[in-house]
């Protein structure tokens, strides 16, 4: 891949080794245990705990003195304070074991807070997203672009519902009836990393969710903005990971997207 620096190669190989993996745990759903991190919405299994270690081996082999912040295995602090990466092996745990091939690996790293490179691997659609700091964002090595789509009335928007055991219930209720009549299309994949890759290639105008952790989102902060999109939080400010909530939209539906989703 002519257009990728060193470090996305890395990257990329991570995600993809983490990808193969989890083909193989895919089709052998029936026979792995389940168990819950917070309560029966939140389950995981041996697949994720696999694709994280796969990740892992290879980002620190490459740079042991990073700093790693994966979903299963938390916050493990570097001797390089600056650089961090953070890892979901597994973003859509709950399609993957329904049989639902909708789901993603997500490796990112941020300097100082900010993201620098994210790449999202979808392994069942063999979609291989990513994005470095002024570098551009690729699908499978073509250039994307965020939709050009005018208005509400064209937009096709997804959204995190807050399932059971998530707080915000009420702020998500009024956003879709503020919402649902004015749009094209919402949708809700599942899966917070092939949200923000779809905004990014132009599929969807807009994803957003009110409570989500640095892992979901941080791969695609990077390929979003790379590809012309703008992430914020949902009410507009500098996007902060560790804050809970994200929008990624085009520009031309930021402001009338923050007017809707305005807190109660």
């Amino acid at each position: 891949m002519s257009n990728v620096s060193p470090l996305l190669e890395l990257m990329i190989r991570a995600a993809r080794t983490a990808g193969e993996r989890l083909k193989l745990d895919f089709a052998e759903i029936a026979t792995l245990e389940i168990k819950h991190k917070r309560g029966p919405a939140d389950p995981f299994t041996i697949a994720d705990l696999r694709a994280e270690e796969a990740v892992k081996s290879i980002l620190s082999a490459a740079h042991p003195d990073y700093g790693f912040l994966g979903e299963e295995g938390g916050l493990v602090e570097g001797s390089n304070k600056a650089r961090t990466w953070i890892v979901d092996p597994l973003d859509g745990t709950a399609n993957f074991l329904i049989g639902l091939p909708i789901f993603a690996v997500n490796i990112a790293l941020a300097e100082n807070g900010q993201v620098i490179a994210g790449v999202t691997y979808i392994p069942m659609l063999d979609e291989l997203f990513w994005a470095e700091k002024g570098s551009g964002a690729f699908l499978n090595g073509a250039p994307i672009r965020i939709s050009k789509r005018q208005g509400f009335e064209q937009a096709v928007l997804s959204v995190g519902i807050p399932f059971m055991g998530k707080p915000r219930q009420e702020q998500f209720h009024a956003e879709m009836v503020r919402l649902t009549h004015k749009v094209g299309g919402i949708r809700r994949l599942g899966a917070g990393a092939v949200d923000m890759a779809y905004v990014a290639c132009g599929r969807f105008d807009a994803y957003w969710e009110q409570s989500v952790s640095a892992w979901d989102i941080a791969a695609g902060v990077a390929i979003v903005t790379e590809a012309g999109g703008v992430v914020t939080d949902t009410l507009g400010r500098p996007l902060d990971l560790m804050n809970g909530t994200m929008l990624a939209c085009t520009p031309q539906l930021q402001a009338e997207l923050l007017h809707e989703l305005r807190p109660l």
